[in-house]
Parts: C-alpha cells; structure tokens; sequence
C-alpha cells in the first residue's frame, strides 16, 4: 500500500514488544520495520535503515542502556522528520513531561486497546502530535495554526512555565509564594482558557505553541 506508515517499536519488554509489532502488523494501514530494545540498539539498526526509516517510532520511557529520554532526544536531533510517540505504563505526569521536552509529540498507556493505538500513530503521522483524553480539540487547532494563542496574565505564564518543571503544584505554590488554593485556581483558569484538562495538556501547549524556550 503507497500510503503505509512506517514503524517502529523500542521497547526493553520482548514479549511486550513482540506483541504489539505483531498487532500493529495486522493493520493495512501499517508497516513494522524493525524492534529494538534500547535506544543504543535502535541507533545502530537506524544506521543501517538510511533508505527506509520508519515515520513513527513507538518509544518505551525507562529502558536500560539508553532510555526513552534520551533516544527521543538524539532521534530529534538527527532525524527531526520521526515522529515519537511515548509509551508509558501508568499515567506518569512527570515521566510524561519529561518526554514531550525531549521531542515526543504525544503518548499512550501501554494497555491501550491496538485501534486506540493505531489511531494515535495516524493521528502523530498527520499532525505531528498526538492528542488523547488529557487535551482537545482547542489544542490541536493552536497547534496547527498559532493564530488563537490567548493573552495569558503574567501569573498564569509563570505558572505555566514552572508546570513544564518536575515540581509539584504544592512546590509551585511555594516558589510563586502564593497559596495552594490559588494555584489551584490558575491551573482551572488555564484548564477553562485553553480546553484542556491535565497538567500534561498544559506542558504539550506551551512547547507546541513555543509559549516560552527552554
């Protein structure tokens, strides 16, 4: 099929891996060209991969070797055409956070069903990102065209800042050095501005629409 994606799986679990090469590949829509392990593994298959390389690869967060952070940050800096989908285990805000500022454009949880999958590969193929439950559609529309960015005061732009951080909302508090409570209410006043509703969809924003560099 011409308009087959091609991809990948990195991921340290074998029979994980295995698995989810051997789901993906029932799919029309999809081609599986290679596994790896580690990002150490996948560097070296990519090597030799120059003439067909895989236009999403799958990437598993904590693997030995070379992790998922790491590998989505050297894959962004040599091929900046693959797209990085995250696969994480459970819903890990900081895990997360951690890989959309290395280069992925989304994530999945592990247990998700393969039509919710391939449709997150299509999805990150097409436009770059991924959007699941966390965010909507205000995101993605911001996202392809950065007309609608709307004003934000400077509190909420420091709040936003210090959510792309490993802090949590009570640390936040302390170096904003307002209350919890009033943190709370910048988080639900972005939440309400922007549609969205996770402190990941926040981070996703702000590096998507280049709100501030890091």
């Amino acid at each position: 099929m011409a308009d087959q994606i091609n991809i990948a799986i990195v991921d340290d679990h074998t029979l994980f891996r295995n698995g989810v090469a051997s789901l993906m590949g029932e799919f029309d829509e999809l081609k599986v060209i290679f596994e790896a392990e580690n990002g150490e593994q996948m560097q070296q298959i990519l090597a030799k991969h120059a003439e067909n390389l895989p236009q999403v690869i799958l990437m598993d967060i904590n693997m030995p070797v070379m992790d998922g952070y790491a590998a989505t940050k050297w894959i962004k800096e040599k091929y900046p055409q693959i797209k990085i989908l995250a696969l994480s285990m459970f819903e890990d805000d900081k895990a997360v956070i951690r890989m959309i500022k290395s280069g992925a454009g989304g994530y999945v949880l592990k247990e998700s069903k393969p039509k919710e999958l391939l449709e997150a590969i299509k999805a990150i193929n097409e436009k770059g990102v991924y959007i699941n439950e966390m965010v909507s559609g205000k995101l993605l529309r911001s996202v392809s065209d950065k007309e609608d960015i709307p004003e934000f005061s400077k509190k909420e732009i420091e709040f936003l800042k210090l959510c792309c951080s490993e802090l949590t909302y009570k640390e936040i508090a302390e170096q904003m050095y307002v209350s919890p409570r009033t943190v709370d209410n910048y988080r639900e006043a972005l939440f309400l501005k922007l549609n969205i509703k996770s402190r990941t969809g926040l981070v996703l924003y702000a590096i998507q629409n280049e709100i501030f560099k890091f």
